[in-house]
């Protein structure tokens, strides 16, 4: 059940809660970020403020992560320089900001 239910900007009702998991970030395109950027696991917790453990398990499929965590460390990659791409038929691309 929700815990939250919130009007839309179009005065649509819906509910805040776990949700779907992020559609951008996957645990292969995390990775894939990170080498763009010669990151760590560690260099990426402290640009991101989340764990390396967090990191570490969702890396490696282990689990998934809460929308606000995915949020946290796709804002930290950007910052860093790598920009997401939505190609269409293929999926999610990922390029290097100069």
């Amino acid at each position: 059940m929700p815990y939250i239910v919130y009007i839309n900007q179009y005065g649509q009702h819906g509910t805040m809660g776990q949700g779907t998991p992020s559609p951008i970030l996957t645990p292969a395109l995390c990775r894939a970020a990170r080498g763009m950027l010669d990151w760590t696991q560690s260099d990426l917790a402290e640009h991101s403020q989340v764990s390396r453990s967090t990191i570490r398990d969702y890396e490696g499929a282990r689990h998934e992560l809460h929308r606000p965590t995915a949020a946290q460390l796709l804002h930290a990659l950007e910052e860093g320089g790598v920009i997401f791409i939505e190609v269409e038929g293929v999926g999610i691309a990922l390029a290097e900001r100069r």
